[in-house]
């Protein structure tokens, strides 16, 4: 099984302009080459079948992503309408300013096939391409945000997957985020 870092992914884990909460003394080839020389710890179903999520122990001093929303950091929480790439409309987001979580004890990249990257127009020669990264202290999934899969329903035109919206899992999604957000560096 070969895997890919894709542009998409690529941007967003190592961006020209480092930041604190993406992947950290590691540069985006070492990255693509650890995933391919050593195996996951374990390999969880993703949101559908073409995704797949490969746990691995944190070998970077990258930081959790997702901290809880308490009575003692409330107050740094911001919100703005962002999209992601030029094409995709802004939408709602929150965020942490100012503070510092500890480091993740685990990395874990979610992976698309490279049939479903092609749907959505990234052609690959390797058999998974990697979309993105989740930074956490448990090897388990951090549920994804409600505004991702309603993305995802709206299909490839709007920047999603195509695939619809699972209520119970939207509804764990919403139960998650209310009380978590993620931070900036």
């Amino acid at each position: 099984m070969t895997i890919f870092l894709t542009e998409f992914a690529r941007a967003r884990l190592f961006p020209r302009e480092p930041r604190g909460n993406t992947i950290q003394d590691c540069t985006p080839e070492a990255f693509e080459r650890h995933l391919n020389a050593e195996p996951p710890l374990e390999v969880l179903d993703g949101y559908a079948p073409f995704c797949k999520l490969h746990v691995h122990r944190n070998w970077t001093s990258t930081r959790c992503l997702a901290v809880p929303i308490t009575d003692a950091n409330r107050h740094l929480l911001r919100s703005d309408y962002e999209a992601r790439t030029r094409a995709e409309l802004p939408v709602l987001v929150r965020w942490f300013e100012g503070l510092e979580p500890p480091v993740a004890d685990y990395l874990i990249p979610i992976l698309y096939s490279r049939e479903q990257l092609a749907k959505e127009g990234t052609v690959i020669d390797a058999d998974w391409g990697v979309v993105g990264c989740m930074y956490t202290a448990e090897p388990v999934e951090t549920p994804m945000a409600p505004i991702t899969m309603m993305r995802n329903a709206l299909g490839v035109d709007e920047g999603g997957s195509g695939v619809h919206i699972d209520r119970e899992a939207y509804r764990a999604s919403v139960e998650f985020w209310r009380t978590h957000a993620n931070w900036r560096g």
